[in-house]
């Protein structure tokens, strides 16, 4: 326990001393669109948080916000909801509560689409064949621990980024959601 406790304490400091990214506020008139990104507990044990943002910036995604946070299984159960009927509900749960997350709010232009195309697709397997730069790819192991989740519509990354930062407004609203 106390060892978990100390990772968490080097995750936080090591965030929180991460360089600075380009950042900017609400700029929802820009026509530029807002995405939510999360690491997930296995890029942030494997310590890929800041070459995962290094790639974001990169991509020419601004990081409008951040957050390093821990979920319990009620936030875990409510972001994952629209998954509760399926039989790996229960696996997704407790994987997405086994250690601290790394939220984003990016925003630019098209950014639901194209953090989709930077993350590839949700089975880190398959990514490594079919687009073996993306992020999945380079650090996922398969279509759970796939290291990261992307928002996988507007309105989705509306209900996403209002859920972590409830201050903040993505942009406009769209279609369905199915992603993990």
């Amino acid at each position: 326990m106390l060892a978990d406790q100390l990772v968490l304490l080097l995750l936080l400091v090591s965030v929180s001393l991460s360089p600075p990214v380009r950042c900017l506020g609400n700029n929802g008139a820009s026509g530029k669109e807002r995405t939510l990104a999360m690491v997930k507990p296995d890029g942030v044990s494997g310590s890929y948080t800041e070459e995962i943002k290094r790639i974001i910036v990169e991509a020419s995604f601004n990081i409008v916000n951040e957050m390093l946070t821990q979920l319990d299984k009620e936030a875990a159960s409510a972001f994952y909801d629209e998954h509760s009927s399926r039989s790996f509900f229960p696996d997704l749960v407790a994987y997405m509560t086994s250690g601290p997350v790394l939220v984003m709010v990016l925003e630019k232009t098209d950014a639901v689409s194209d953090w989709r195309g930077l993350i590839g697709p949700t089975d880190a397997r398959k990514a490594k064949i079919s687009h073996p730069r993306s992020i999945r790819a380079l650090y996922g192991k398969d279509s759970q621990r796939n290291c990261v989740h992307g928002s996988d519509s507007t309105s989705s990354a509306e209900r996403e980024i209002k859920f972590f930062f409830k201050d903040l407004v993505s942009g406009d609203i769209a279609s369905q959601h199915d992603e993990l």
